[in-house]
């Protein structure tokens, strides 16, 4: 079995919790490759152990068995839309804060072993295509574990949006922005906005208004196989922008598109340890409110 251990350098410092998870899934039997998720940014200087041989995640996810991912949340978001089009499994080990997605903490780390008998279950996780469209011209596309967020920026301004559901016109929002998310990025940005936590295994598409200026605009849940479309008036000269999982910023100008529906592809979870969703809520995010 082939295991990639993608580890995130500014959150584990000299790569020190992978290469304990090395040690111990090469001690069961497994063959492990080190890669970094990310290129670093210039200039930095990363604490990389010497004698530690690396890879890319380009080169080793075609022929690897699973990714475990060191870091918090956005390294395993990072690594999702890679994985899950190789159809690799992930698994997280949170070095981060929250590390909500993760399954394990630095501390758990012999729980690792038996990964490398096939011992753990897989749970899918619903993924989103969200693709922009400036007349009948894609020119974005992208997959998304969590949400696909339309904001306004840092500008000092108020957003102007319509939502459709199925060419159907849902409500138009002015604020903030919009949160189009997965039952899994429920429990992200789109709680923080108001929101409702959704059961991550389940199938639906959440749609969250953003500091919206209007007294009944709401949250809505809808079913997985609607085509959500957030569109901007024709004719408007403000810009708006899109990032997918918190990912690099798409410009949208007037009468662009951003259409959103049920991606045709899973993104798969490793699980090891026995803990409910709603354990992982009370540990991680202080429980829900009653």
């Amino acid at each position: 079995m082939k295991i990639v251990l993608s580890s995130n350098p500014y959150r584990d410092k000299g790569l020190r919790v992978a290469l304990e998870a090395r040690r111990i899934l090469e001690h069961a039997d497994a063959q492990t490759v080190l890669c970094l998720p990310f290129q670093p940014r210039k200039g930095d200087r990363l604490d990389l152990p010497k004698q530690a041989v690396l890879s890319t995640l380009d080169q080793e996810l075609p022929t690897a068995d699973l990714l475990i991912c060191f870091g918090g949340d956005g390294t395993i978001l990072h690594a999702a839309r890679d994985a899950t089009l190789h159809g690799v499994p992930i698994l997280g080990v949170n070095t981060g804060s929250v590390g909500f997605m993760a399954e394990l903490e630095r501390s758990e780390l012999s729980l690792l072993a038996p990964l490398a008998h096939g011992m753990y279950t897989i749970e899918e996780r619903m993924m989103l295509d969200v693709k922009v469209l400036r007349g009948d011209k894609i020119i974005s596309q992208d997959l998304a574990l969590n949400d696909a967020v339309i904001s306004k920026g840092s500008m000092a301004r108020v957003a102007e949006m319509e939502v459709l559901a199925d060419r159907v016109k849902v409500t138009s929002i002015t604020g903030d922005g919009i949160i189009v998310a997965t039952p899994t990025g429920s429990t992200a940005y789109s709680m923080s906005a108001g929101g409702p936590i959704v059961e991550p295994t389940s199938k639906s598409i959440i749609v969250t208004p953003v500091c919206a200026h209007q007294l009944a605009a709401r949250a809505m849940v809808l079913a997985p196989e609607r085509i959500v479309t957030v569109q901007l008036p024709r004719g408007n000269r403000k810009y708006l922008y899109l990032s997918v999982d918190g990912g690099k910023a798409v410009r949208l100008s007037g009468g662009d598109r951003v259409e959103v529906r049920q991606g045709t592809r899973c993104t798969q979870l490793l699980r090891l340890a026995d803990r409910s969703f709603y354990q992982v809520i009370n540990q991680k995010l202080g429980g829900v409110a009653p």
